[in-house]
């Protein structure tokens, strides 16, 4: 059904898939940091993965496809997919900055300390405790509880703040552009036949998602065995940080 070009550009494709994804920090370390430090569980981290890394290879696909039907010149889509990666670059660099910035002041306003309270018997002693969303201290005199009364621990109280972030990293990952895709494997493709372009998209696009998401998870459960101690409330700057030098990377050292 498919002549040995194909064929061959399918093994190439899934090869590229691998090397591609495996050596681009922003295609793993923004979804594992994350899932560190919001708390997401596995299948919640898959998704998020796949979401973002399908917006980012179809976005090329949509451009490659444009170009191919329009008989748009390859030299045109790599300068328009070089401009791409370097929004997408500063883009990431951006979000983990603000992030960064964010969970330094986080760590320091909920910097552990303590209250010293006089009851009615005369007895004086302190709280220690830690500002978090909402207050974590409760003076008992302030509320009148029934019987039937339900306190949800702290970690329980869901807040109305919606997370943004995975809607971010998709936004990145949109106009973040698979830069070996359209000049070394539609174009290669489609001069062959349209049926064995779309092949060769699908084969590059299953190898990058799943490696992606091999990564991603393998990495997030390594990471989730490390014990950070003190540094425990300073994890979404390193988050911030690490997801910034990412971003940093890709746009002077060219990873």
């Amino acid at each position: 059904m498919f002549d040995s070009e194909i064929i061959l550009l399918c093994w190439t494709a899934a090869s590229i898939g691998l090397i591609h994804t495996a050596l681009g920090p922003d295609h793993y370390i923004p979804f594992v940091m994350m899932a560190k430090v919001r708390k997401w569980s596995m299948l919640k981290t898959s998704w998020i993965t796949i979401l973002c890394g399908s917006g980012h290879v179809l976005s090329s696909v949509a451009l490659g496809l444009i170009g191919v039907y329009l008989g748009a010149e390859v030299m045109k889509l790599e300068a328009l997919e070089a401009f791409r990666g370097t929004l997408a670059a500063w883009l990431l660099i951006g979000f983990g900055l603000a992030y960064f910035i964010w969970g330094i002041h986080r760590a320091i306003k909920n910097k552990p300390h303590s209250h010293i309270h006089v009851h009615s018997s005369g007895i004086i002693h302190d709280h220690p405790h830690v500002h978090t969303l909402e207050h974590a201290h409760v003076h008992q005199q302030h509320i009148v509880f029934s019987k039937d009364t339900q306190v949800k621990p702290l970690n329980q109280v869901k807040t109305s703040a919606r997370d943004i972030t995975p809607w971010i990293l998709f936004t990145v990952f949109v106009l973040g552009p698979c830069e070996p895709l359209i000049p070394l494997l539609m174009y290669p493709a489609a001069k062959s036949s349209m049926l064995g372009m779309y092949m060769v998209v699908g084969v590059f696009t299953f190898t990058t998602l799943l490696t992606m998401v091999a990564i991603v998870l393998f990495s997030t459960w390594g990471i989730g065995l490390a014990k950070f101690g003190k540094l425990e409330r300073y994890t979404h700057a390193i988050a911030g940080g690490t997801i910034c030098l990412s971003g940093l990377a890709i746009m002077f050292l060219g990873l």
